[in-house]
């Protein structure tokens, strides 16, 4: 069974509320109401208790939580492979492991300006283990702007708009577009020149355990790419 690390805060003697560790001086676990703004309140009200914590969880500018566990469902066509191979010209955002059982680490980091921005976001971090060599890393950030208010930034200047749904009580992220941005100018990629529909879908399993699944589905090839993980997070 996958098991999570997570970095846990102090309590302060004075104070219920968490501390986090810090050179410089203690930092806070702040409410998080970004992704909460992003959906109605019908929606919003029918995830389950554990999502909305989740998602609720903000932390100062530098700290990090690291959930462990592994993946446990992988598919790839041969497109699919090819479109990984390729994306490694940009840092290599899409998965290149497709072993059932790998060991895999997500971390992520809240900064204030993520990808040069200002508006803030998190930063991912994913390690996935291979049985030789090093483990892929993919590194990603999701920021608050954009068209829809929320998208995923990969380097390069490369970013993707996503939008968010509830589906049978799971948070799914959805590809809105994709765009190139270039000093101030913001340039929409067409859509002959992008992978396809990306979707992510975090689906809560309940006694601490979560499930990220991610699907490639390109309008003409079909599905490349569909990889499913499942972690636990401890509780704080």
């Amino acid at each position: 069974m996958a098991s999570n690390r997570i970095i846990k805060p102090k309590t302060s003697p004075t104070s219920r509320s968490p501390v986090f560790p810090s050179r410089a001086c203690s930092t806070r676990l702040l409410d998080d109401h970004r992704f909460r703004a992003l959906l109605s309140d019908e929606d919003w009200g029918r995830l389950p208790l554990a999502v909305w914590r989740r998602f609720s969880k903000r932390l100062a500018d530098g700290a990090t939580v690291v959930y462990v566990g592994e993946v446990d469902e992988v598919q790839v066509s041969r497109g699919g492979w090819w479109l990984a191979q390729a994306a490694r010209a940009l840092g290599g955002p899409l998965p290149l492991v497709y072993e059932r059982g790998a060991p895999m680490i997500v971390a992520v980091t809240e900064d204030a300006g993520c990808g040069g921005q200002t508006s803030g976001g998190q930063i991912w971090t994913r390690i996935c283990a291979r049985k030789s060599g090093f483990p892929q890393v993919i590194h990603s950030c999701k920021r608050f702007t954009g068209p829809t208010g929320l998208e995923e930034y990969v380097g390069f200047g490369i970013s993707m708009a996503l939008t968010i749904a509830v589906v049978d009580e799971a948070m799914r992220f959805s590809s809105a577009g994709y765009c190139l941005r270039l000093g101030r100018l913001r340039l929409p990629l067409p859509r002959w020149l992008t992978p396809g529909d990306l979707a992510v879908t975090h689906r809560d399993l309940g006694e601490g355990r979560f499930r990220f699944t991610l699907e490639l589905v390109h309008p003409r090839f079909g599905r490349l790419i569909h990889q499913s993980a499942v972690f636990r997070e401890a509780m704080s």
